[in-house]
């Protein structure tokens, strides 16, 4: 496994699991109809398995890969997807193998020019790479903005510098490959309060604060909050801009750079 891996989320596998927000199932069958194939899927950095679990409706086998092993062990299982622990820049996958390969908000944690050399290395010709990742949540105007004095003034200095990619959309990272148009996407849920704020803590800058004050920098916001959701127990549509990257390799190219 490589020594650089950014362990950002093995401290708390149920956690992400259990609050982390679902992706839009039209995303996964307009991924499988581009797709050239439907053998294998890569779902690299799979974290709790979401993407996986969607993918291997369309595929007759799913890999699923992730470099925290507590992230796999706390996978949810089905059948047609194999979990393994690696890290994206070393799959151990077979060359030329996979017709599809999906990063869902991980990539700005990767090696990115070593990771796309191995799906270079392990995509079919034709095969399709998309990446995604979403930013913050849009719910209603009192609560967006309590939601975004958390992230920024009171979690500001404790995010990673990778989360800039984020924040960006991944507009500025290139790609491989030749990249391909795509339909939007909507990202929504319905949550109520206590989902919302197990969400909140499962940011890497909300433990990594907790972890250096002892205390949750989500309470800080929480009565302010409660008071803008109202009873707790009430659901809300909660929406994420959703920024997705698709490309195809159809040359086998290498020396690739972000």
């Amino acid at each position: 496994m490589a020594s650089g891996f950014k362990d950002h989320f093995s401290d708390a596998p149920n956690d992400y699991r259990a609050h982390r927000p679902n992706y839009p199932p039209e995303l996964f069958a307009y991924l499988a109809s581009i797709s050239p194939g439907k053998q294998i899927a890569w779902d690299c950095a799979t974290g709790s398995g979401q993407s996986a679990i969607e993918l291997s409706g369309y595929f007759a086998r799913v890999i699923a890969s992730d470099a925290s092993a507590e992230q796999i062990e706390s996978a949810q299982s089905s059948a047609g997807i194999s979990y393994r622990v690696a890290t994206a820049e070393q799959s151990g996958i077979g060359a030329d193998s996979i017709d599809l390969i999906t990063v869902a908000q991980a990539l700005h944690w990767f090696d990115i020019p070593a990771f796309y050399e191995e799906a270079n290395r392990v995509l079919k010709r034709g095969g399709i790479l998309a990446v995604w990742t979403y930013n913050l949540l849009e719910i209603q105007n009192e609560i967006d903005r309590l939601v975004n004095h958390l992230y920024e003034s009171i979690l500001g200095d404790y995010w990673p510098p990778e989360r800039t990619m984020v924040e960006n959309g991944y507009a500025q990272i290139s790609l491989p490959f030749e990249e391909m148009d795509h339909p939007e996407f909507k990202m929504t849920s319905r949550w109520d309060l206590p989902q919302l704020l197990g969400f909140l803590r499962t940011w890497s800058a909300s433990r990594r604060y907790n972890k250096q004050h002892a205390v949750d920098p989500v309470a800080t916001i929480f009565p302010a909050l409660s008071n803008a959701w109202g009873e707790a127990e009430t659901t809300r549509t909660i929406h994420w801009p959703l920024s997705l990257r698709l490309c195809k390799k159809t040359l086998s190219t290498g020396a690739y750079s972000s």
